[in-house]
């Protein structure tokens, strides 16, 4: 059966630019650069900013770009909270931290999680993190990738901190233990490493990487790094 996430893309690999949002302006002007540059959608993230004002921002960019792809990461959210407070119609919503717990045979706080997206009619693609930056340390990254998939659209995984790479070995490892089931980076893509990871990553989740400073994309980068994977 073709997953959610491939019923939404058709490209082999997919780029979501992650917009550091700072305000309405900032994110319409990051979102026309990865626009043209031919991104799949972007991914908008509150740091210095609350969930309810990036929200605003969403709903505001929906209208400049109606049929493109947008989803939020709401930072000051739980997953469960995350959903209990998105609008509904989103495209995607991602979090650090879906809540698995590979050392136990059942997933309570994960379950927790599928509940709230049941409870508030969730239909659009959960990219949830497992193994991911600043989160707890993994004991078996083949185990939480596969106890992962009954929970989420897109395993979403990442280095060891916002700008670092992840090994490709650990992407290796969790592709090797999920097969089909998609599989997006979240930290430390580049133009230039990017190819090391096209064997066994769905999606690329970037923005350190093409950026010329935290809130604003480089449109020479982001063409790069849409070149590179498109080619």
């Amino acid at each position: 059966m073709t997953s959610k996430f491939r019923q939404q893309f058709s490209p082999r690999h997919v780029i979501l630019p992650v917009i550091h949002v700072v305000d309405q302006a900032q994110a319409e002007r990051n979102a026309h650069i990865a626009h043209d540059a031919g991104a799949d959608g972007v991914f908008l993230i509150n740091h210095d900013i609350a969930s309810s004002v990036l929200l605003e921002v969403y709903a505001a960019l929906t209208a400049v770009f109606p049929h493109w792809w947008l989803g939020v990461n709401c930072l000051d959210l739980d997953a469960a909270a995350t959903f209990a407070t998105v609008p509904p119609g989103m495209a995607g919503v991602w979090v650090d931290n879906a809540e698995i717990d590979e050392t136990r045979a059942d997933q309570p706080a994960a379950e927790r999680v599928q509940r709230a997206q049941q409870q508030h009619g969730w239909n659009g693609l959960y990219f949830g993190g497992v193994a991911f930056k600043y989160q707890r340390e993994v004991a078996d990254l083949g185990v939480a990738a596969q106890t992962a998939v009954a929970y989420m659209d897109v395993i979403t995984t990442s280095g060891p901190g916002t700008g670092h790479a992840a090994s490709v070995a650990k992407i290796r490892t969790m592709k090797q233990a999920i097969g089909n089931h998609p599989l997006a980076i979240a930290s430390g893509i580049t133009p230039e490493n990017v190819g090391d990871y096209l064997p066994y990553a769905d999606c690329f989740l970037v923005a350190t990487g093409i950026s010329h400073r935290f809130d604003q994309f480089d449109p020479a980068r982001v063409q790069a790094l849409v070149q590179r994977i498109r080619s």
